[in-house]
């Protein structure tokens, strides 16, 4: 699997994460679906493809400010949960996001 594709399943995972336990939902709200179709076109149109480095660190933001709002507190939530539900993803992630 590819750095873009195990993103793409990172951030899935996190979003879901946050609208079950932050929001209360047992399936994706329209919030959150509209939240991870935009964050995975923007890691589809990733210009550094499998090089790339975690989002936070890159020089080039996709994000328009309103969405790096949002998917901000997302992985403020869901981080540290992650280590619950996909350790090992979680450390991938850490180290070598």
């Amino acid at each position: 699997m590819g750095k873009i594709e195990r993103e793409k399943a990172v951030v899935g995972q996190m979003i879901r994460i946050y609208c079950h336990g932050k929001e209360g939902n047992r399936e994706l709200c329209e919030d959150c679906r509209e939240l991870l179709a935009y964050a995975l076109g923007c890691l589809d149109r990733c210009p550094f493809g499998d090089r790339k480095t975690s989002c936070r660190r890159c020089k080039v933001h996709c994000y328009r400010p309103s969405m790096r709002v949002r998917i901000a507190a997302v992985m403020r939530y869901s981080g540290p949960r992650m280590m619950l539900h996909n350790p090992l993803e979680a450390l991938r992630h850490l180290l070598l996001g």
